[in-house]
């Protein structure tokens, strides 16, 4: 049964974490509602990994606050086993075999639930007497993700788990992920750097790029909310307020832009098309970036936090 609990999977304000001079998050702001499974996505080094750590409690933040299933990360023992979590390397012991790894969940997990984790270990294939460490990666991050998930946490944090995987195993990491969260109401939050997965399984995304959020929201309200257009150059000069340019393409006498309007876009020299996850995404890291737009101005709306 979903949990009761209404306050955020996640909540950020102005949160900032820096290593040294070098920001790895800068000034984020963020509310994700439970019951969502999140796409965390951005390039190298755009403080993804950052942000999971953060929420696990594994490192402190510079500056702001982070608020996790409503209480600060790792508050506690109690709250440590609200959160599930399988780091990008889906860490499991070498020397372990498969059951080993399901006896010390139940020793160190309260809330551990033996039945789930048999039943997905059989469902995977995956030999109880086998060592971790003769496991194939699809394997790993299938036991990986097990162990987590048997703790029955409210929140599922993978940090690109399945980078590493072929695509069938792959399809079959990313299938599971959607039955747990499933099975036990939970939220999970997604880094990754494949859009193809996350349009697959995600229905909340947050885009970071250079070290700030610069966008996030339900997928399906973000994708209602940008369009293509493809105007004469100097249309853009008279959008309406409420429309702010994302990027733009040059063409020989028109330009091509992603934009994000308030509301429906009233008619005008422009021709109007949605906008693909892929295309969204890749307006605002483009900006992010600093590679010079065609067209840099904005109506309306200042620049996204």
């Amino acid at each position: 049964m979903p949990f009761e609990d209404s306050s955020p999977a996640l909540e950020a304000e102005g949160l900032t974490k820096r290593y040294g001079r070098r920001p790895a998050l800068t000034d984020c702001r963020l509310n994700v509602p439970r019951g969502r499974i999140v796409g965390l996505v951005g390039p190298n080094g755009a403080g993804k990994s950052t942000l999971l750590q953060l929420a696990c409690g594994l490192v402190p933040p510079t500056s702001g606050t982070l608020r996790v299933l409503g209480s600060a990360p790792a508050a506690n023992a109690a709250h440590l086993a609200r959160v599930g979590f399988v780091a990008q390397d889906t860490p499991v012991y070498g020397s372990l075999t498969v059951a080993d790894h399901l006896r010390m969940g139940a020793r160190l997990n309260p809330s551990w639930d033996a039945g789930l984790a048999r039943r997905r270990i059989e469902q995977v294939g995956l030999n109880p007497g086998q060592k971790a460490g003769r496991l194939s990666g699809g394997q790993r991050a299938q036991l990986a993700l097990a162990v987590a998930a048997a703790k029955r946490p409210e929140l599922l944090i993978l940090d690109e788990p399945a980078a590493a995987l072929d695509p069938l195993a792959r399809s079959s990491f990313l299938r599971n992920l959607m039955e747990f969260v499933t099975e036990l109401g939970a939220s999970a939050v997604l880094s990754s750097h494949l859009l193809a997965d996350v349009e697959r399984v995600c229905d909340h995304l947050v885009v970071l790029g250079g070290s700030r959020v610069q966008v996030a929201g339900d997928v399906r309200d973000l994708l209602a909310a940008h369009h293509r257009l493809v105007a004469p150059r100097g249309a853009f000069d008279r959008l309406p307020a409420g429309v702010e340019v994302v990027h733009s393409e040059p063409g020989d006498a028109h330009l091509s832009a992603v934009v994000r309007a308030d509301g429906p876009l009233r008619d005008g020299p422009w021709t109007v098309a949605g906008v693909t996850l892929e295309e969204l995404v890749l307006a605002y890291l483009t900006r992010a970036a600093g590679v010079p737009a065609a067209h840099a101005g904005t109506s309306g709306m200042g620049a996204l936090r």
